[in-house]
């Protein structure tokens, strides 16, 4: 059973075609990265999950539970990260969280709630107004509201927008370690390095559409070609290889690498010429490279 599928979703605000026919799944135990740029619909697709919007056709489930015929059970599956910072300034944190047990029946929460609070470095503030908080502070009581009911499936939508180095790396640690205990992850975020560390499988939108649906590995590998970085402490580059140049500055070479065997060719051409190295480098290609490339129209899958 998927943790959620995705079933020809279709939303429109007026005139304006929000999501396009979008179907697919998360598997249950995925760390899934949902991305696209801003107006893509990752937000809205995530609206409608939780029951705050409703498709204008098509169908989510969650874990096989209907998010509107069976809406119940399917809110209590999931537990979601809005971008938005959302509360209410007249509770402490822990007033917070035990009001938001409360929504889902559960009376005595309180040993996983401080377990949350130490895991989100929230136990000093526990009994803070929420109003008297950071910024940072207030969206880790979000996520820690999230969490609360222990849901097996865990949206997270941008969750580190604005905040210090300190919390992404506490919420990273914690986040990681659900999923390793059994949740499904689903992160949206800019930060395309998060998702390329934390991830294992990636879907990408772009004006609400699915452009790509990929393991994280596969993705990569299919992006553009490596990059072979050469520094000569003498002599010149020979003319054999001047097709393969993408860009010599200061006597930095980039070439164009197709796979790692061209690479002794490459070297070994550079010996016969009678030029010396002094560096080499292959880069690879990365997220971000592979994002952008699909967001310009030139797919890399």
């Amino acid at each position: 059973m998927s943790a959620i599928q995705f079933q020809n979703v279709v939303k429109h605000y007026g005139d304006f075609q929000a999501l396009n026919d979008v179907s697919f799944s998360v598997e249950e135990g995925d760390f899934f990265a949902l991305l696209g740029p801003n107006g893509a619909g990752k937000t809205t697709l995530i609206s409608i999950l939780g029951g705050l919007a409703r498709a204008t056709s098509g169908q989510i489930s969650i874990l096989g539970r209907d998010v509107v015929s069976d809406y119940r059970n399917a809110r209590r599956a999931v537990g979601i990260v809005p971008q938005e910072l959302v509360f209410d300034p007249f509770f402490t944190v822990r007033e917070t969280l035990r009001f938001q047990s409360g929504y889902f029946g559960l009376k005595q929460n309180d040993a996983w709630i401080d377990e949350i609070l130490e895991n989100l470095g929230l136990t000093s503030k526990a009994n803070s107004n929420m109003r008297a908080l950071s910024g940072g502070m207030k969206r880790r009581v979000m996520v820690a509201q999230a969490l609360v009911h222990r849901p097996p499936v865990i949206v997270l939508d941008e969750p580190t927008a604005g905040v210090d180095v300190e919390l992404r790396q506490t919420l990273w640690a914690f986040v990681r370690r659900l999923n390793e205990q059994g949740h499904t992850i689903v992160l949206t975020t800019h930060y395309l390095e998060e998702a390329e560390e934390l991830c294992n499988r990636i879907a990408m939108l772009k004006q609400g559409r699915l452009l790509a649906l990929e393991d994280k590995a596969k993705l990569l590998n299919r992006g553009k070609t490596r990059t072979l970085r050469v520094r000569l402490a003498q002599g010149n580059l020979p003319l054999s290889l001047a097709e393969q140049v993408v860009s010599e500055k200061e006597g930095l070479y980039e070439l164009r690498l197709q796979d790692v065997a061209g690479l002794e060719e490459i070297l070994e051409q550079i010996r016969m010429h009678g030029a010396t190295l002094r560096d080499v480098e292959i880069a690879k290609p990365d997220l971000e490279d592979i994002f952008v490339e699909m967001m310009q129209g030139r797919s890399a899958v």
